[in-house]
């Protein structure tokens, strides 16, 4: 068996990469920077041993690069199994299917994400475009690169931080851990590895594209919650005597169409469970979005 391990840890690494192909690429993501973590630390603990005899030593606790992408696997169905909320029982008529959408937890944080993502837009877009400003401005001084360096790395950061609200309020799988690196590599070289990395301008266009749909998020759930809760409310004020100071269309008002309050109620409850329906559709949609723009497809 020993004679089938790799002998070097970025061997160890791509092997295991290549193991854990089809997987989910955010899972990858973490098993990878794990492996490298644990591999680099015990060859720090053990300094008279070279990585092979290392690899070989640790191979019956942590495993082969095979065995390790099945214990992922398998840990990763029954921790997804635990963390998940139960899933909401099928329903099989279409108004079972339109007013289940209320039993989905997933819906309400889909909903939050999309009002939160008025004040996130704005930060990740003033972070990318102040941060890119000073970086050019600074480029000509020696306090430039540094500043850059330090921009790229800190914006790497908040990629898994959204990754984290994204997972926790739309329910898609993102990363828990950074991207891993060949710390064997030269600073330089790991430095330039960030410059040359997808997922970094990946994650600067999705940052800036951000506010725009920050906006758009909010505006949509704002009007059509709006909409609704004020059609749902029609009964309660033509109820409290103030049916004719509220023009339904044009110069009709409440007073003059009694009838309305019974039918704006309706299409209130319509127009709300319909608005609960694209907050579901529109979180999941995002949720792909943000995994392919955030995450690297290392599977």
């Amino acid at each position: 068996m020993n004679t089938n391990l790799p002998t070097t840890i970025p061997e160890y690494l791509e092997r295991l990469r290549a193991a854990l192909a089809g997987c989910d690429p955010a899972l990858a993501q973490d098993a990878l920077y794990d492996a490298e973590d644990y591999l680099r630390s015990e060859l720090a603990a053990n300094p008279g041993q070279s990585e092979a005899e290392v690899i070989a030593s640790v191979a019956g606790s942590y495993g082969a690069p095979d065995e390790v992408a099945d214990i992922y696997r398998d840990t990763e169905v029954k921790v997804q199994t635990a963390l998940r909320p139960p899933a909401p029982a099928p329903r099989k008529t279409l108004a079972g299917q339109f007013f289940g959408v209320v039993t989905d937890p997933y819906t309400y944080g889909a909903l939050f994400y999309m009002l939160l993502a008025l004040a996130t837009g704005t930060f990740y877009f003033t972070w990318v475009v102040t941060g890119a400003s000073l970086s050019a401005g600074l480029a000509v001084l020696i306090i430039g690169i540094p500043f850059v360096i330090l921009f790229i790395g800190a914006t790497r950061i908040l990629a898994l931080v959204e990754g984290r609200i994204v997972e926790v309020m739309l329910g898609e799988r993102m990363p828990r851990r950074p991207l891993y690196t060949d710390r064997n590599l030269p600073l330089l070289k790991r430095i330039g590895a960030m410059f040359t990395d997808p997922r970094t301008w990946g994650t600067m266009l999705y940052f800036l594209a951000m506010l725009p749909v920050g906006v758009a998020y909010f505006t949509v759930v704002v009007t059509c919650l709006s909409l609704s809760l004020s059609f749902i409310a029609a009964p309660i004020v033509a109820a409290l005597g103030y049916g004719a100071y509220i023009n339904v269309w044009q110069d009709v008002t409440l007073q003059q169409a009694p009838w309305l309050g019974v039918l704006l109620p309706v299409l209130g409850i319509m127009l709300l469970f319909a608005t609960l329906h694209l907050a579901r559709f529109i979180g999941r949609l995002h949720g792909k979005l943000a995994k392919t723009m955030l995450v690297s497809n290392l599977g």
